[in-house]
């Protein structure tokens, strides 16, 4: 078929290695990096062996864990795997995270000629103090140094990701991180909000009083702080905790899953979507290279999503875009009509100023942004 009359889809790449786990962190990692090159082979295998995607993959994604501890070649092989393997478009975007700590001139420059063109690097922040509560590897100064080699080495998209929230963390300190992020004029900025996972160790020295987390009246003033800093210096949020300085610099591959278009994933733990369908991965590294020895898909379990999962998906999925929802569309897909179904839940958000409801538009405003998931709840408790 003519790639050009397929719908755009994704590949998303796991790779579960790091050189320690961060202690906020529930993504599936390991430690043990000897371990890489049967990971790779197992991934490459894992591709052949995937049905014909229903879609042309405009983005492929490196996530993690660190993909920046894969050699070049290996990132080279995965990418040339998936290009024999499915339809990806010429201009595909080809993302990989990297952290600070294990990046240098050489392989960046590696990295770029293996086909990566937009680079993700995980600063977290500028200040010593927290990247140390943090636990990561790298310090301030190589936050830094990371961002100037990637230019350097032809990164022109480049995205930096920060966290926020931190113990005892002042909007002085927050915004001291934002200034220092612009000054290096990325393309994009992803802004999390601090969480305490279950099972992560900062959630058990949390409950262990090791340390109080910030109150969440201040999260909310760091939260408020964020656009407003941001739009003033060129970048424009597209989701609760992403700006871009253009359209075009938008992260292509994370827009598949908050508009349900079909991304397949690889590696263990890796998740795909597609016809409606979702289904994952193993995720221990020995029981997906297991299952791979076997000759078999690594799958652990898929599900058929019925259209009142899918409808509350698009609650949550859709109300952290800024774009929202279109009504008509939301009608269409679901016959259903959009404000005979809501009616009681628009007008309570609304009164509340937390959401706004004009035309074929339906979303939060920036106030809504920050208690988005509850909102969703509120919607589909009418499901």
């Amino acid at each position: 078929m003519d790639k050009s009359l397929k719908q755009p889809g994704g590949i998303y790449f796991h790779v579960p290695f790091c050189v320690r786990k961060c202690p906020y962190c529930d993504f599936y990692s390991c430690t043990d990096l000897d371990r890489i090159p049967e990971y790779v082979a197992a991934v490459a295998a894992e591709i052949k062996m995937t049905p014909d995607a229903d879609f042309c993959a405009d983005s492929l994604y490196f996530g993690g864990g660190t993909p920046s501890l894969l050699p070049p070649k290996a990132i080279q092989q995965l990418i040339d795997a998936a290009c024999s393997r499915f339809n990806v478009a010429s201009a595909a975007e080809i993302t990989m995270e990297v952290n600070p700590g294990t990046v240098n001139s050489r392989n960046l420059a590696a990295f770029r000629q293996a086909g990566v063109n937009r680079i993700n690097i995980g600063v977290q922040s500028f200040q010593d103090a927290a990247l140390l509560f943090l636990s990561r590897i790298h310090s301030a100064d190589d936050g830094v140094r990371a961002v100037e080699q990637a230019r350097a080495a032809g990164f022109d998209n480049m995205g930096l990701d920060l966290i926020y929230g931190l113990p005892g963390q002042s909007e002085a300190l927050w915004e001291s991180d934002l200034r220092a992020a612009v000054r290096l004029n990325p393309r994009h900025l992803s802004c999390y909000i601090l969480t305490y996972e279950p099972g992560t160790r900062m959630t058990e020295d949390l409950r262990s009083g090791r340390f109080q987390a910030l109150p969440d009246d201040q999260v909310a003033r760091l939260y408020a702080l964020t656009p407003r800093f941001l739009a003033k210096n060129g970048f424009l949020q597209y989701e609760v905790s992403n700006f871009a300085a253009s359209f075009e610099t938008r992260s292509r591959h994370n827009q598949k899953y908050w508009n349900h278009l079909p991304y397949f994933g690889f590696g263990p733990s890796a998740h795909s979507f597609t016809k409606n369908q979702r289904f994952w991965n193993a995720r221990s590294l020995d029981d997906y290279l297991e299952k791979i020895r076997q000759g078999r898909l690594p799958t652990q379990a898929k599900e058929d999503l019925t259209p009142r999962q899918l409808m509350m998906e698009t609650f949550y999925l859709r109300l952290r875009c800024v774009d929202g929802m279109l009504v008509s569309e939301f009608d269409k897909r679901f016959d259903v009509v959009f404000d005979q179904m809501f009616d009681a839940v628009i007008e309570r958000y609304q009164a509340d100023n937390l959401l706004e409801r004009s035309g074929d538009y339906c979303g939060l405003t920036r106030k809504g942004m920050l208690f988005a998931d509850a909102i969703a709840s509120g919607f589909i408790d009418l499901i």
